[in-house]
């Protein structure tokens, strides 16, 4: 399949960019930081996202949502890295949704797909410590009678601040550090025993750590097999990492953008910077990796829609590429506007500070290169 998008896909990315353009501009972030929002998204944004069918882009037109692809959910979420939008779309329309069509069986499909895609918010918990390792479990589920009692903590849950539900990674039998006895858990975050304690990271949103104490369930709120929880976890946070290096592409690019218009207009000792060839050359080197990130990641989206063996690989090489072409350009961008660069003044410092909380989202670069290594046997 050629690495171009067809044009039902350049559709809903142009006009996803004109609405994000017109609601959710850096302006709305600023609002929501400097009035120290909880939520620290619109809500009145992600309810207009819900009634345009972002939230069920996704989902089954039979769960109530629109049963697009993949590769268009990807350039909604490359658009919200250009205009910096927080919003659920990446923790609940595209990471829980995708793990709730895995493993739920029909009735909590029927349920929660559909509670989805009419807005309601589900976050996944599944980071026991400060760094991305899905199979290093702690929590632990117990059985009791007939459900069972989950005690322990999870770590830097998105949306977990607001979220309905938690879609909650326990161990459930075998050793604490093993992809074997790992289940899964969608539970109200109503339930008794579980509080969440706020934390606001660089980039200005609000992420949740979470304490389980003695929280009872039901076998219902089972989703999927006991222990046989990792394989479609694994693969929904393959799908969340591709869906993440689309957001970086984003900021990538705006960085670039916005780069590149500054040294056209900015003069130097009576010149316009631009026209100096020690810059010319770092924007050139700039575009060519940029470039490449744009073909990794409508390959990876692609891989999703394909159902490739290859999906893994795929969302490692992605991730680790944006991160460090996200490192490049926004560096280069704080660098190239100078000394107002790094003050609040200028939105080039915002793109920074999100785009390094994005790269240890999910696994940062260390830890995809590695993964990629090992996927190809090195």
């Amino acid at each position: 399949m050629g690495l171009v998008l067809t044009e039902e896909q350049n559709l809903l990315k142009e006009s996803a960019r004109d609405y994000l353009k017109e609601n959710a501009s850096i302006a709305l972030l600023r609002q929501l930081r400097d009035d120290n929002d909880e939520n620290r998204f619109s809500s009145s944004v992600w309810k207009s996202m819900t009634e345009m069918g972002w939230s069920g882009l996704i989902i089954p037109e039979e769960f109530g949502g629109m049963g697009f692809e993949y590769v268009g959910m990807g350039q909604v979420l490359e658009e919200t890295g250009r205009s910096l939008t927080a919003s659920p779309l990446l923790s609940t329309a595209l990471t829980t949704a995708t793990l709730i069509n895995l493993a739920g069986n029909q009735d909590q499909k029927e349920k929660y797909l559909t509670a989805i895609a009419e807005g309601t918010i589900v976050s996944l918990a599944s980071e026991d410590s400060s760094h991305h390792d899905p199979s290093k479990v702690k929590l632990s589920a117990t059985s009791k009678g007939e459900g069972y009692i989950l005690s322990g903590k999870k770590n830097y849950v998105l949306d977990g601040q607001v979220a309905d539900h938690y879609i909650v990674s326990a161990r459930t039998s075998e050793e604490e550090k093993s992809e074997k006895g790992i289940s899964l858990f969608i539970i109200p975050a109503s339930a008794a025993g579980i509080t969440k304690t706020n934390a606001t990271l660089m980039d200005s949103r609000v992420y949740a750590h979470i304490s389980f104490d003695n929280v009872e369930v039901s076998a219902e709120h089972l989703l999927g097999e006991l222990d046989k929880g990792y394989k479609p976890l694994q693969k929904t946070l393959d799908i969340a990492t591709i869906g993440l290096s689309a957001e970086l592409l984003g900021i990538i690019q705006e960085s670039f953008e916005r780069t590149i218009s500054y040294l056209k207009e900015r003069r130097q000792f009576d010149r316009i910077i631009g026209s100096f060839q020690a810059l010319q050359h770092r924007a050139a080197h700039m575009y060519c990796e940029i470039e490449i990130c744009k073909s990794l990641v409508i390959k990876a989206l692609q891989g999703i829609d394909e159902d490739s063996f290859m999906l893994p690989a795929l969302a490692s090489m992605a991730k680790a590429k944006c991160s460090k072409v996200a490192q490049l350009v926004t560096n280069e961008g704080v660098q190239m506007f100078g000394g107002i660069g790094m003050t609040d003044d200028e939105d080039i410092g915002l793109y920074l500070k999100r785009s390094r909380v994005a790269m240890e989202l999910y696994g940062n670069y260390n830890y995809h290169l590695d993964r990629f290594a090992k996927l190809n046997a090195y």
